[in-house]
């Protein structure tokens, strides 16, 4: 979440599903005659020519599409957001990339709306025991979060409060947004794509449920209480329902100040660390897996403000924010991932493309070249974990033959391989439950690049490869 104070506050979200649905509907529609009528008048020109004008023409709609998304507010952003990290199996470059110029809708609601919602959500006994800043200190898509203190103990706290009408409005939009984009014809709608679809609603639908938020939350405490690396706030149950959580209010930085980013190359490192150890735990202990790893979700308290707050321990932590995107997986799912993992950690190709199989991103019938293509791939993405230091290219090693993880690049050098692999024809979209992991997975490198991190991760999988065999 961000906050902006000098954005002007609404006064409501539009959540009418008939009206959106309408609007929606409209642009789809609109969008989709553009671009047939557009195409046909260029039938008669090269095939460069014809290229270069379908590019031009998916990119004018696109962009035409993502502001009337914009517009509407509420889910319809989260969705855009979450189609600009994952439609490229769906949509065409042009699309997905004008759908990450969708930025997230900041503007706040008023504090008399918000109150009225609390003084609802909470007895009129339990509203006035606290003192509520009526200027949010953050402002998303689905809701705004408050300062407050109870006034009997000082204690800070944090109030997330759901805008409403948006848990309501979730259903009508992706259906509705799902209808826009067959109407552009833009879209390859199909059984993968209905999967994914679906898959996207249950989150949003987590995430509007602050009650289960504040379960995970909860569970997330109990499996770092011993682990003083990390904070995750306590959630007040007394002042917690559907539609508003509240939790202690922990002290931290972004990732991005520079009181953060000028600490130690040693003490970026241990953060690094820890946030890949979190990952690893997420996988092969826990099972579930927070999967937003969006940096407003995460702060640093360096261990000089934790004396300052006279806190115990003298070492920097990371609090864990923000649990609504929490997800459980089964071992169906789990078990042939790891095998990737363990795989792609001992140059395996048997072992990657077996769980590959399972999972569904090859199947048997693809030629040996193509599985092995995807089998190395998987080695490489293991590149921070495996590679050995004489092998790799000069600038991604330190002297002291260290991984620079900001300097490697990864992510990107993994998709220009698979642009280029043999089995790139062939490669099936990923299963659904691999959407939100995938965010997962790029949101923690992100993490570890930013705070220029330098260090090799064998170390820190291997104890896992080693316990998830034993099992």
């Amino acid at each position: 979440m961000t906050s902006d104070k000098k954005k002007p506050k609404l006064s409501r979200i539009k959540t009418g599903s008939f009206e959106r649905r309408l609007r929606l509907t409209t642009a789809g529609l609109l969008a989709g005659t553009r671009v047939t009528t557009s195409l046909a008048t260029s039938l008669l020109a090269s095939k460069e020519k014809r290229l270069a004008h379908r590019k031009a023409v998916l990119s004018e709609q696109a962009l035409y599409l993502v502001n009337e998304l914009g517009k509407l507010k509420g889910s319809v952003v989260k969705v855009g957001q979450i189609l600009a990290l994952f439609g490229e199996h769906f949509l065409p470059t042009e699309v997905t990339e004008a759908l990450h110029t969708l930025e997230d809708q900041t503007s706040a609601l008023e504090w008399t709306v918000i109150e009225s919602l609390l003084k609802r959500e909470f007895t009129l006994v339990n509203y006035f025991q606290l003192e509520i800043e009526e200027n949010p200190i953050g402002a998303a898509s689905l809701g705004q979060v408050h300062r407050a203190h109870h006034k009997a103990d000082e204690i800070p706290l944090c109030i997330k409060a759901q805008y409403p009408g948006v848990a309501d409005a979730i259903d009508a939009d992706l259906n509705a947004i799902a209808q826009m984009l067959k109407l552009t014809k833009l879209i390859k709608a199909g059984k993968e794509f209905e999967e994914w679809l679906e898959e996207v609603r249950t989150m949003l639908h987590h995430e509007v449920n602050y009650l289960r938020e504040a379960e995970t939350t909860t569970r997330f405490r109990t499996h770092l209480a011993d682990d003083s690396r990390f904070v995750v706030p306590e959630v007040i149950q007394e002042y917690s329902t559907q539609k508003v959580l509240t939790t202690t209010f922990e002290l931290g930085y972004e990732i991005t100040n520079p009181k953060i980013q000028e600490l130690s190359l040693t003490r970026r490192n241990n953060i690094a660390k820890a946030s890949l150890d979190l990952f690893l735990k997420e996988i092969f202990i826990w099972g579930e897996i927070q999967t937003d790893p969006n940096f407003g979700n995460y702060r640093i308290r360096p261990k000089e403000l934790g004396a300052e707050l006279k806190l115990e321990g003298d070492q920097d932590q990371t609090i864990l924010l923000d649990f609504g995107a929490v997800e459980s997986y089964p071992d169906s799912f789990l078990l042939p991932l790891r095998d990737m993992i363990r795989g792609a950690f001992y140059k395996d190709h048997e072992t990657i493309i077996k769980g590959a199989i399972a999972l569904g991103f090859m199947k048997e019938n693809r030629s040996h070249e193509e599985l092995i293509s995807f089998a190395e791939m998987c080695m490489i993405m293991l590149e921070p974990f495996t590679g050995n230091p004489t092998e790799l290219p000069a600038e991604i090693v330190n002297e002291n033959g260290e991984y620079r993880w900001q300097a490697s690049n990864l992510p990107r050098r993994v998709a220009k391989i698979a642009a280029k692999s043999a089995f790139r024809k062939h490669f099936d979209i990923p299963p659904k439950e691999f959407v939100f992991l995938n965010r997962k997975l790029i949101g923690v490198y992100t993490f570890i690049s930013v705070l220029g991190a330098e260090f090799n991760g064998r170390e820190l999988i291997e104890p896992y490869l080693m316990l998830d065999e034993c099992h």
